[in-house]
């Protein structure tokens, strides 16, 4: 009888180190998924931010500053512009402020 209470109390023994050691493994891996999920937020929250940026650094008024101050472009102005003849070479007389205000050359 003492022998099979020694086995007996040596198997609780052991189930009870199994459960310890399966219960820390379990704390251990859940640990590490809350840090996934944790992590996968601020990706998810940084990609957004980066598309509101993205957004924002392409409206047409952004476009337009840019354009204006590093490549120091300007607007079209009928006072600028050349008309072309149908064979490609510039007319000899320039073309009336009323005909330019209409879009014709």
């Amino acid at each position: 009888m003492t022998r099979l209470n020694i086995l007996l109390l040596l198997a609780v023994i052991a189930s009870a180190l199994y459960l310890v050691q399966v219960s820390y493994e379990t704390r251990r891996q859940f640990i590490a998924l809350e840090r996934e999920r944790n992590q996968s937020q601020r990706l998810e929250q940084d990609a957004d931010k980066l598309r509101v940026l993205l957004r924002t650094q392409a409206t047409h008024l952004r476009v337009e500053q840019m354009a204006r101050e590093r490549l120091q472009m300007t607007v079209a102005t009928p006072a600028v512009t050349q008309y072309l003849t149908a064979d490609g070479s510039l007319p000899v007389t320039a073309p009336s402020s009323a005909a330019a205000s209409k879009g014709r050359p």
